[in-house]
């Protein structure tokens, strides 16, 4: 890991088309900007974890807990 000290207003270049600025710092924390192409995902890693819990959480849903859910909203399906 690349540990930098950077002032607001100061940018990093990572790579040719990347670049992220320092926009303000506050206390404890700070604000940044970045400029990436359109293809590039930028995701915060609170929020990526919380999305993987929950996929998780919703993969291993027991069947009755879909039959629950199929019932309540009036499903029913032909038997496979």
């Amino acid at each position: 890991m690349l540990v930098l000290t950077r002032k607001a207003g100061e940018k990093i270049v990572i790579g040719d088309d990347i670049v992220v600025t320092i926009l303000d710092v506050r206390g404890d924390g700070i604000r940044i900007g970045i400029d990436a192409p359109r293809g590039v995902k930028i995701q915060r890693e609170e929020v990526l974890l919380a999305v993987t819990e929950a996929n998780m959480a919703a993969a291993s849903a027991e069947d009755s807990d879909a039959e629950r859910i199929k019932s309540a909203l009036g499903i029913t399906l032909p038997p496979a």
